[in-house]
């Protein structure tokens, strides 16, 4: 039986804790307004990822060309071939011996990787889940646990607002200011660096400087090594084979241990000081009826979602036997939390760090932060202005 909804009512995080969860078999299919993206999951485990709609530069063929891996002739001779034996085009390249079959193994694993963190970035769409047979193909990738992929997309969704802080633009180039200290030599740095990057197990590999954003290993001592005069952010992420975060992550951690220094692309505007200036006078200006609005829609949604007011049985709001009826609950109730979390925001200036400050204020009540679920909803605050708020990972 196929699972459908859309985006808005039931985000990514949560359609892949559920298949996870469950171990389901089949495809999940995800449109939004311009992109249509399918994934096939094996048992719970994610086994492939295709956009639909990919641009001609994601294809593999072009992200090779890109990475530097295989030239346009080795692409235009292997294509040819391609439409002669109707082989797969990763079949030809390595049988032409124009790349290795686990260099390739590694630029398709990325491939998949960046088409599933990217789905952490809609804001809207549909998805139809379809109970369909499925094979895993491990000449291709390795599977990846849902809850994996899950927790690497709320990491990169928390740690994105830091990273554009220092690399603000594509076309960045930088300098190198001193040289990396020495390392333990490693077989293939690619490898090496890669293994960082993507290893579900996230065992980091740090020489020195221990500490978020403030550490070199072996992703940093690989894009150091690709940084060069022209190299703007788009060539480094492309020639880095670790996939747009990791890449901009490694530049931030050099930088900010000043190893290397930021070109800014020349024609870009200056930040004005005014205009942010503005923006804090209005908001103080309009901060009052904002929050009595926000209030009085806390108020007439808190009147519906308090749990004495659902006629929902003798069976406690906790311990729903249905799952249909925790995430229609469960959804009302972030709607009012949300609005607590509005208020909050308005009245202190920033977001909590925790969702107990909404009960310590007088926003809430310490059931609000767990109902209709057994454990609180997870919530996290990616800056002041935002926050991921999600049933709890059970």
């Amino acid at each position: 039986m196929a699972i459908t909804g859309t985006l808005k009512g039931f985000g990514i995080a949560d359609i892949l804790q559920l298949i996870g969860q469950q171990q389901k078999t089949g495809v999940l299919y995800l449109k939004s307004k311009d992109q249509d993206v399918q994934v096939y999951f094996l048992d719970g485990n994610i086994v492939r990822a295709e956009s639909i709609t990919r641009k001609k530069k994601d294809l593999i063929g072009n992200m090779l060309v890109r990475a530097e891996l295989i030239t346009e002739q080795q692409l235009t001779t292997a294509l040819e071939t391609q439409k002669r034996t109707l082989k797969r085009l990763g079949d030809v390249l390595t049988t032409s011996g124009f790349i290795t079959a686990e260099k390739l193994k590694q630029m398709m694993q990325l491939q998949v990787t960046e088409t599933l963190y990217g789905l952490f970035s809609w804001k809207a769409g549909s998805y139809e889940f379809k109970v369909e047979d499925v094979q895993a193909d491990d000449d291709s990738i390795k599977p990846l646990r849902a809850e994996s992929v899950l927790m690497e997309g709320f990491r990169m969704v928390d740690e994105w607002p830091q990273v554009r802080k220092k690399i603000s633009h594509e076309a960045m180039t930088f300098e190198k200011l001193k040289e990396l200290p020495a390392k333990v030599a490693q077989d293939d740095d690619f490898d090496a660096s890669f293994d960082d990057a993507f290893s579900e197990a996230k065992e980091e590999k740090k020489d020195e400087n221990k500490g978020e954003f403030k550490s070199i290993g072996s992703a940093e001592r690989r894009v150091y090594g690709l940084i060069a005069a022209g190299r703007d952010v788009r060539k480094l992420v492309d020639l880095s084979g670790l996939g747009e975060f990791e890449t901009c992550k490694a530049l931030v951690n050099l930088l900010n241990l000043d190893y290397i220094r930021a070109i800014q692309p020349t024609g870009r505007a200056a930040s004005v000081g005014g205009a942010s200036l503005l923006v804090r006078v209005g908001g103080m200006v309009a901060r009052g009826v904002v929050t009595m609005m926000v209030l009085a829609a806390l108020g007439f949604v808190g009147s519906r979602l308090k749990p004495d007011t659902w006629d929902l049985g003798d069976e406690s709001a906790s311990s729903y036997a249905d799952p249909a009826t925790q995430r229609l609950v469960g959804r009302a109730q972030q709607a009012r939390i949300q609005a607590a979390l509005e208020v909050f925001r308005l009245e202190k200036g920033a977001l909590p760090e925790r969702l107990e400050a909404l009960v310590e204020v007088g926003l809430l009540q310490r059931e609000d932060l767990r109902y209709p679920w057994r454990d609180d909803y997870y919530y996290r605050r990616t800056s002041e202005r935002q926050f991921i708020l999600l049933p709890p990972l059970r």
